[in-house]
């Protein structure tokens, strides 16, 4: 018998579903890393080697005239023959060159300096896509707004020419970019309070609170869980996140929760624990709950929505990341069962001004306690499930919840979703593990106040499925 082992590929410790990218593409240069994304680690690499060398001293011939410091240097025009061809059906031509100088016949003094991090991506189809937007997809440590703005100053080229955000892509189309350098991979440590459920060698599992998000992004580089934990690490407990990640800003970042989302999340300290975890999210065999408050009481207390799931096709300014139901080539398969635990009425309480169309079902003196079970994991599955139902969430204004009215019932202020219980087998021992989380002070008190009502409680002793409680969900 063969002992011969056979060496898989590692998944995308943070696979985004939503990409349509392929992961499996081979690295094709420098800059570019396996799928066609921009490699930051690469950039800041390349940026350093450039920035070394700008001090290096040198000799008083090669010493170059002094420009002046209000005075942008021009972008020289790239060699045409740098760019390094991919396979017939790949969907771009992608290159990056870092090692040879700018064509420019007449600059002598760069001949000794590395240019700026730049990378080329020629288009072999036409993609009916901005410029903008297809560098968003490209570019993923930058923001769509930090490209436009690199755009207007020049930084883009297509077809050697300056171009607009707006400026619509076509097969043969040459997309010069200088990039910038990524945001720091040097975390600051921040003393912020995390609830901890369990922490050993491999892994740290948190109770996250709500209003905080996993990892920097973009803009944000303080304030997160990230930054919460490298002070944990330091100062209370030992060891440190994975590696795996680092360069992205989202070290130990096995699966995300989104920002008002409150509940279990596990992180990865070490990177076999790091891959290990990520199959099980990959594979769907780590086990998820959470509970949801919705407007109105579903019908029927149990069911499974299967419709599919993707982006918005409009634009609007603080909707880009909004997701709704489509059946056409861009809605993914999108699977959710819900679990009715309780229903509540607020029949005594005066009448919220929502609009006259609003239905019955998004009634805000109308409440049910849901467990969710996700069997795919699409963004903002939980919240556009429901809402397609006609039961949005409380308080989730993006998809057309609200806060429930009267001025005695607590506020929730954020998205009334809650990550409840996660199972998960240990990434070394491969041991059975449960965590619950019990509801965060908001919820604890919205969900105390809705049970003490006098009439309008439904509360059934054994719901089919179920593995949450209500009185685990209130322990405090």
């Amino acid at each position: 018998m063969s002992s011969k082992k056979h060496n898989h590929p590692r998944p995308d410790p943070t696979p985004n579903a939503d990409s349509g990218e392929d992961f499996h593409r081979p690295r094709t240069s420098d800059l570019i890393a396996p799928g066609g994304k921009v490699d930051a680690r690469a950039v800041r690499r390349h940026l350093q080697q450039r920035d070394q060398l700008a001090t290096a001293p040198a000799s008083p011939a090669a010493t170059p005239a002094a420009t002046p410091a209000t005075t942008p240097a021009p972008i020289a025009p790239p060699s045409p023959g740098a760019l390094i061809e991919l396979d017939e059906d790949a969907p771009a031509l992608i290159a990056a060159p870092t090692g040879a100088s700018p064509s420019s016949d007449d600059d002598a003094d760069a001949d000794d300096e590395l240019p700026p991090a730049r990378v080329v991506f020629k288009l072999k189809r036409d993609l009916n896509k901005r410029l903008d937007k297809y560098l968003t997809d490209r570019i993923t440590f930058m923001s769509r707004a930090k490209l436009q703005a690199l755009i207007e100053n020049g930084g883009v080229l297509v077809n050697t020419r300056t171009a607009k955000s707006s400026t619509n892509l076509r097969a043969g189309d040459r997309v010069e970019v200088f990039l910038p350098p990524p945001p720091s991979r040097d975390l600051p440590e921040q003393d912020l309070p995390i609830d901890v459920l369990y922490e050993d060698d491999h892994m740290i599992v948190v109770n996250k609170s709500p209003d905080i998000i996993v990892h920097p992004a973009r803009s944000e580089l303080s304030g997160t869980m990230i930054n919460a934990l490298a002070y944990h690490f330091r100062h209370r407990s030992a060891g440190h996140l994975s590696a795996v990640g680092k360069e992205f800003a989202r070290p130990g970042v096995v699966h995300r929760l989104d920002r008002q989302t409150s509940g279990v999340i596990v992180f990865a300290k070490s990177e076999q624990a790091h891959w290990q975890l990520a199959l099980q999210f990959e594979h769907r065999t780590a086990d998820k709950r959470y509970v949801a408050f919705a407007h109105g009481h579903l019908e029927p207390s149990i069911d499974v929505i299967d419709v599919p799931l993707g982006p918005s096709p409009s634009r609007e300014k603080g909707y880009r990341e909004k997701q709704v139901v489509r059946h056409d080539h861009l809605g993914k398969p999108a699977v959710t069962i819900y679990r009715v635990l309780g229903m509540y009425d607020f029949a005594g309480l005066r009448p919220a001004l929502v609009p006259q169309q609003t239905t019955r079902a998004q009634d805000t003196t109308r409440v049910s306690l849901v467990e969710v079970e996700l069997k795919t994991g699409r963004t903002h599955q939980i919240r556009v499930h429901l809402q397609h139902r006609g039961h949005p969430l409380l308080a989730d204004d993006m998809y057309g919840g609200r806060a429930l009215p009267g001025p005695h019932e607590p506020r929730v202020q954020r998205v009334a979703l809650h990550a409840a219980r996660l199972a998960i087998r240990h990434p070394i021992s491969g041991e059975p593990m449960v965590f619950v989380a019990p509801l965060a002070g908001d919820l604890r008190a919205l969900l105390t106040a809705l049970r003490t009502q006098p009439t309008g409680r439904i509360e059934p002793e054994h719901v089919p499925g179920s593995l949450l409680s209500i009185g685990a969900l209130l322990k405090g």
